[in-house]
């Protein structure tokens, strides 16, 4: 599975619906992206807490609402969008999304809810109890990524119950690997897809796509391509994500 990080953020504007649209006319099927809310509720396609670093504007997006946010130029000249119109203008790609904050939450499944799009994306947090509050929210139709805590227990061979569909993972941290075959092995076990971030790196994509990894998500989507194409791995549309509990 190639999964474009915020799009493919070292070939376009990050989060960004002209380099969204970039990503799937190279053939993706998968775009990662993160979802903040707006002061009026709305689930704005953006990561980080303040305008400030991808925008030619300033502010907190939490503080503000979404026609001040619209109004906000990106480096491509393109305007935030928010996920609810990601969702209807491209309505055959899957998205997997980083739900930032608590208070975006209920903007999340709102949107999502309204596109009827439980499908075609898969949800994903740094925050194991917001994680939590989604799927309980939510149901068995959400599907989600495992919480930094439950990614500790995959790793330490735990026996776990989560009602997750994939292991979203990097490479290695801290100077210590998280992606080894046994981690691979373990979480196949658990009917657990394992996707590996963000990687950029050709010899890298190929060591892990040999360690039987199930998706790469990367800055890179043109790189990304041109090896799986190499490898003869390049596919075309993928079906959703299935949902339901898991066990070990």
């Amino acid at each position: 599975m190639a999964i474009a990080h915020r799009g493919g953020a070292a070939e376009g504007a990050e989060n960004s619906p002209a380099t969204f649209q970039r990503v799937i006319d190279l053939g993706y099927q998968w775009i990662e992206t993160d979802v903040r809310a707006s002061i009026d509720g709305h689930a704005v396609v953006f990561h980080d807490a303040t305008l400030n670093r991808t925008t030619d504007a300033q502010g907190e997006v939490s503080a503000l609402p979404l026609s001040r946010i619209r109004a906000a130029h990106l480096a491509d000249s393109e305007h935030p969008i928010t996920l609810a119109e990601a969702l209807r203008r491209w309505p055959d790609v899957r998205f997997n999304v980083d739900v930032k904050a608590d208070d975006t939450v209920q903007a999340f499944l709102r949107a999502v809810s309204e596109a009827q799009a439980w499908d075609r994306v898969c949800v994903a947090a740094f925050s194991t109890a917001r994680l939590r509050r989604l799927r309980r929210l939510a149901g068995p139709r959400l599907a989600s990524s495992l919480g930094p805590s439950e990614v500790t227990r995959l790793v330490l061979g735990v026996p776990d119950r989560t009602p997750a569909c994939a292991a979203q993972v990097p490479h290695s941290m801290a100077g210590f690997p998280v992606v080894t075959r046994a981690l691979v092995r373990r979480a196949h076990a658990r009917g657990l897809a394992v996707h590996v971030w963000t990687i950029d790196d050709a010899q890298e994509m190929v060591s892990l796509l040999d360690m039987g990894v199930d998706g790469i998500m990367t800055d890179r989507p043109t790189l990304l391509r041109e090896v799986l194409v190499s490898r003869d791995s390049w596919t075309g549309p993928l079906p959703g994500f299935a949902t339901g509990e898991t066990g070990e």
